[in-house]
């Protein structure tokens, strides 16, 4: 079946298509142009939230790793060079 562009070039989604992609009124759908002239709609998922757990392990995995007992000056030698308040 075939549906026609409105004015504002715009189509109503069928109910079929967004049961099948399980979109929401107001839920974002993105289009992906083929090679082959067809077009690809998929429905836009937001990215799945980190755990507070997840995100401990993750800070923790980094705790250690800084250049910690350094004064500024040193730290800016380090990573700027000798001259690096001239």
């Amino acid at each position: 079946m075939s549906y026609a562009l409105t004015v504002k070039s715009q189509v109503t989604v069928p109910k079929a298509i967004r049961q099948h992609l399980r979109v929401e009124p107001g839920q974002s759908v993105d289009y992906e142009p083929l090679p082959d002239g067809s077009v690809r709609m998929f429905a836009v998922r937001p990215p799945a939230r980190q755990t507070a757990a997840e995100f401990r392990a993750a800070l923790e995995r980094w705790r250690g790793k800084g250049i910690a007992g350094m004064s500024t000056d040193e730290i800016m030698r380090e990573t700027r060079g000798d001259d690096w308040n001239r």
